[in-house]
């Protein structure tokens, strides 16, 4: 019988050999990446004795056209019983219409963390010189910033009176045809991020965290993030971790803090990406930047990432990439990030064997050429196969 997935007392999760583990097809392409992606795992999950009872939840079409909700109250509830789960993409209209049901999830269920791994994985083509370069871990807030969704549409009456409002308390001129947002970024939300970046950091035993931000000029925001981060390394991991500022760049054995400015960041991470490892940052500055690390190391085709809560155990991995409905249904797509980010998952419940088993036959066989479409065009010599043939042949190598 398979068990339910629990968090210790110490904030450890209790995970059997036999697990339930809830699951999202998606939309679009969702129909034939999961299906790959579910049968490389197994496969890898069964080399070392363990099975994974898969349980179906619905979102986004798929849950639309069965309930008439995008995402009903069931699958949220589920998502909250068994912490740990794993989702295709999920669509979302661009100006108008429903909200993102991944941003819904993620606050929700106050999955702080978006956590994005970005490495090369060998024989990937890349648009770089030395992708092998890469290798970060980005740790993105997930619950506020621009995406905590607290805007007014232009034109509207809630926008007059917040309008109105800012004018008469703060003297702020807006002109009548704004639409109008506000950008949270708290001392209790940026802390929790660094922690769980710097935490990450000392039990991978990684090099440095840096702590991006667009402080010059949004200085009671971003400026602050920056000021907590460095904070909250004086006074919880003084023994582990030291500011720029406090060694003069010299940490000895300790965790080297940094912080950079976004948009150099952005220029950085391509010119000189060695001297990167673990990024924390806000939310709009992570998406960004996580998608740009990506498509130095072959895009977000095989991005993986994960939306979790360090202190509940609540964990959601997902495919970072988009739903692509024209291609759905053709067997076509790359099931890379989708994969890996069940890699991602595997990792955060400790199958580490399991995990680096997947990569390591990912990259064989894309070594040997044998490639979806997209990489296909990009590689010469290459056999372009099905998403189902490409996860038959990670299989073989497993």
């Amino acid at each position: 019988m398979a068990d339910k997935i629990t968090i210790a007392a110490d904030g450890t999760l209790d995970v059997s050999d036999n697990p339930v583990i809830p699951f999202i097809e998606g939309d679009g392409t969702g129909v034939d990446i999961w299906p790959a992606a579910k049968r490389v795992l197994d496969a890898a999950a069964a080399k070392h004795g363990k099975t994974i009872e898969w349980k179906e939840l619905l979102a986004g079409e798929k849950a639309y056209n069965e309930t008439g909700e995008w995402l009903p109250a069931k699958t949220v509830e589920t998502f909250e019983e068994y912490l740990i789960g794993i989702k295709g993409p999920l669509t979302t209209p661009v100006g108008g219409g429903f909200r993102s049901l991944n941003v819904t999830l993620r606050q929700v269920l106050d999955l702080y963390v978006c956590l994005r791994p970005v490495r090369w994985f060998k024989g990937v083509p890349s648009p770089v010189r030395h992708p092998e370069l890469v290798d970060m871990v980005i740790f993105r807030e997930n619950t506020e910033d621009i995406y905590a969704g607290l805007e007014v549409e232009a034109f509207t009456p809630d926008q007059m009176k917040l309008r109105e409002l800012l004018h008469d308390a703060l003297g702020w001129e807006i002109r009548e045809d704004s639409g109008i947002g506000i950008k949270p970024v708290s001392k209790f939300r940026s802390q929790r991020l660094q922690r769980a970046a710097l935490n990450y950091a000392v039990e991978r035993n990684r090099r440095s965290v840096t702590l991006v931000h667009k402080g010059n000029i949004m200085k009671y925001t971003e400026g602050a993030f920056r000021n907590w981060g460095y904070e909250l390394v004086q006074e919880e991991f003084s023994a582990v971790a030291v500011g720029w500022d406090d060694c003069g760049g010299d940490p000895g054995e300790r965790i080297l803090v940094k912080d950079a400015i976004a948009d150099i960041t952005l220029q950085q991470v391509l010119t000189r990406p060695a001297e990167f490892d673990v990024i924390a940052t806000m939310n709009l500055n992570g998406d960004y930047l996580s998608d740009a690390l990506a498509a130095q190391v072959g895009g977000i085709g095989i991005a993986p990432g994960g939306n979790i809560n360090y202190v509940t155990g609540h964990g959601i991995f997902e495919a970072t990439h988009g739903t692509a409905p024209k291609y759905a249904g053709q067997d076509k797509v790359n099931p890379g990030s989708l994969l890996l980010s069940g890699v991602l998952m595997f990792e955060h419940l400790g199958w580490f064997d399991a995990a680096n088993d997947i990569v390591k036959a990912l990259e064989a066989t894309i070594s040997e050429r044998i490639v979806t479409y997209d990489f296909a065009r990009l590689m010469e010599g290459a056999t372009e196969v099905k998403c189902s043939e490409f996860a038959g042949a990670i299989i073989e190598r497993l």
